[in-house]
Parts: C-alpha cells; sequence; structure tokens
C-alpha cells in the first residue's frame, strides 16, 4: 500500500503526467509539466524505484559534483504537488519522467496507486508528435479520451486509434479500466525541425491545458520563447529555397484544412483565455491571481532554447529515434491517441536527413 505523509489534503486534484522519449516530440511534453512545477514551486513528494522500470543502458544515470562530493542521478519519474491559487483554488498532482523500458503494467499501476491515495479525480496525460504541420502556422492540440461520456461532456475526440502505442496511450487505458477519468493532450511539431527544445508546441499544449481545466497558468518567458523559435526557423527556411517551397505548401495545405479554426467557438475560447489572463472571470469581476504554493521552490536555474539548428544536405546517415511523418504504420501519427494526418495527402518534403531525437526516445 502506498502512504503519504505530510502531504495536506488535496482540492479538486488533477493529476497531469508527461514522459520523455517516444511520446515526446520536441520534448515538448515533458517540458510543460516542468514549467508547471517551476512556476508554482513544486515539490517533489514521491518517485518510483528506477531499478523496477528502466534500463540503464538505454537511460544512463548521471554522475555530478555537490559541493565536492560525487552524486548519482538515476533516470525515473517522479511526482510533485502544487496548489493553484484563485477564486476557486485546487491542487494539481505532476508526473514527470521517462518512458519506461520494462514492465508497464506495473508501472501503470503504481501511478494509479498514487493517484488512489491522492484522492486525483482525473488524469490528462500530455504528448507530442511528429506531423506535416508547419511551423509558421498555430501547432494543432487535440485532446482525445477512450471514454464517451467525458468525450461528449468536454468536447474531447473519441480516440479510434489501433495500433502500436507509447507509456501515454497504456497509461490512459489503465486508467480508463480503473474507473479514473483520462484524457490525453496530443501537440503536432513540424518533423523537418524536431530538435529540441520546442516552445511553441510547449506553449500550445499549457493553452489547451488551461481550457481544459479553466486554470489561469502563468506563461513567463514562453510566450517570447515561442516567438524567438519561430524567428529562427524562418531565418533557416529563408536560406533555403527548397526549405521554403516545402513549408508553403504545408501552409496551403494546412489553411484550406482548417478554415473552420476561425469559428465563433474558437474565438470564443481564445476571448476566454484571454480573461483569465486578465484576473477577470466571464461574468467581468476580477479574481485572484493565487501564484502562491505551499511547497518549497526547488533548486535549478533556466536556460533560454538555442535556435534550431540547420540539417546539413546530403544522405541521412544518422541515427533515427522517432518515426517521421509520412512512413506509413511507422510516420508521426502512430501514437495511440495522436491525431492522425493523411500521409497519402501530404507534400514530399524536400531531401535534407532528420536530425537525432532526443535521448531516451525507445530506437536509440
Amino acid at each position: 500500500m502506498i502512504e503519504l505523509e505530510g502531504v495536506p489534503e488535496l482540492i479538486d486534484p488533477v493529476m497531469v503526467a508527461a514522459f520523455e522519449g517516444w511520446n515526446d516530440a520536441g520534448d515538448a511534453a515533458s517540458t510543460a509539466v516542468a514549467h508547471l512545477e517551476r512556476e508554482w514551486k513544486g515539490e517533489v513528494l514521491a518517485a518510483l524505484d528506477a531499478e523496477d522500470y528502466y534500463d540503464f543502458q538505454v537511460n544512463r544515470p548521471t554522475v555530478w559534483l555537490d559541493g565536492g562530493v560525487r552524486k548519482i542521478t538515476w533516470p525515473t519519474t517522479r511526482l510533485s504537488v502544487v496548489r493553484v491559487g484563485g477564486e476557486k483554488p485546487r491542487d494539481l498532482v505532476l508526473v514527470r519522467g521517462i518512458e519506461p523500458s520494462m514492465r508497464w503494467r506495473s508501472f501503470c499501476n503504481e501511478i494509479l496507486g498514487f493517484a488512489h491515495e491522492l484522492g486525483v479525480e482525473m488524469v490528462v496525460v500530455l504528448g507530442a508528435l511528429l506531423g506535416d504541420t508547419p511551423h509558421t502556422r498555430p501547432v494543432p492540440v487535440s485532446g482525445v479520451t477512450s471514454d464517451p461520456d467525458l468525450a461528449r461532456t468536454m468536447d474531447l475526440e473519441e480516440t479510434r486509434y489501433e495500433g502500436p502505442t507509447g507509456i501515454v496511450g497504456i497509461l490512459q487505458e489503465a486508467c480508463t479500466h480503473a474507473g479514473v477519468p483520462a484524457v490525453s493532450l496530443w501537440a503536432a511539431v513540424p518533423h523537418y525541425v524536431s530538435q529540441p527544445p520546442n516552445p511553441k508546441a510547449t506553449l500550445a499544449l499549457l493553452n489547451r491545458l488551461e481550457d481544459l481545466l479553466g486554470l489561469r497558468i502563468p506563461l513567463g518567458e514562453l510566450p517570447e520563447d515561442a516567438r524567438a523559435w519561430q524567428l529562427g526557423v524562418d531565418q533557416l527556411a529563408a536560406e533555403d529555397s527548397e526549405v521554403a517551397e516545402y513549408v508553403q505548401t504545408l501552409e496551403e495545405a494546412r489553411d484550406t484544412a482548417e478554415l473552420p479554426e476561425a469559428s465563433g467557438e474558437a474565438i470564443a475560447r481564445e476571448f476566454e483565455r484571454y480573461l483569465r489572463r486578465r484576473d477577470i472571470g466571464p461574468g467581468g469581476h476580477a479574481t485572484e491571481s493565487g501564484d502562491t504554493s505551499y511547497l518549497r521552490d526547488p533548486a535549478g536555474g533556466r536556460t533560454r532554447p538555442p535556435k534550431p539548428v540547420r540539417p546539413e544536405t546530403g544522405d541521412d546517415t544518422g541515427p533515427r529515434t522517432r518515426p517521421t511523418a509520412g512512413e506509413g504504420n511507422d510516420g508521426a501519427n502512430d501514437d495511440a491517441e495522436g491525431p492522425r494526418d493523411s500521409a497519402e495527402d501530404a507534400p514530399e518534403p524536400p531531401d535534407v536527413p532528420d536530425s537525432p531525437d532526443s535521448p531516451g526516445s525507445p530506437d536509440s
């Protein structure tokens, strides 16, 4: 039995999880949960035993010095709690780690054990995948669930995917079978600029999480980072006519397919988000910002994201750790809950190599 001491009774808690690896293109999902931990000053309350779930030849531990003393950080999954203040305060249980190498069912059961002990009312798992989407347009984020009732009440898609899946899909199904409402949010990352970080995709996931939970998330420098990232990719594309032409083709396809995005419903969602950011309720009344926490601030700095590295031309001889778009069943959208683009309708990308993906992918 899981026993957690020293944790106060939580208010309407929701668990938000993300895992590095196959389900985390551009590190967008794991960075989103890290942002929530940093902005709301989360303190780790539990960690899973790394020996049970990780192959250390795939996800290696790191050695570091603390005042001259050598210490080891083991790859694992950690849980923290943050309190979101305001007119209607609530708590978030944040789960951040690496996709496990083994014993996925036991892994999910342990996560669900913590959820039960903490009284979690819903689980939201964040993911990111590679797709045929232009970097110049808003990042597509899909919200999906296996629960028909939840899909109807929260305006989500009911997943119909069949095929290979990652820990995001497994955890969502484990929640469903355990009777815990579960949702996954998926951001599509341009496959031609897949190197992390991708602050624009991280920002899109946080905006969608705001809409889903009705929260006001402090964004810090993320909007500025997202603009700088896009400008950096714009400059790289402008230097290569083939890449620029390919991006234009993606833009035209996206604009044609997503004209309904300018609907009144989309505008209403954006306006509600604007009100939350100004601490104004839908009725026009001021609310408390309430970004204080009852947990201490963990140590750690913050670095600005670098501009994306332009891939060199030539043959693709480097390792590939995540499938790219347009490769059949191994394509960008082959996770269980991700949005699915048509590979047949997607334009052919320019003849440039894929860049190696982030560490921790099952294929690395």
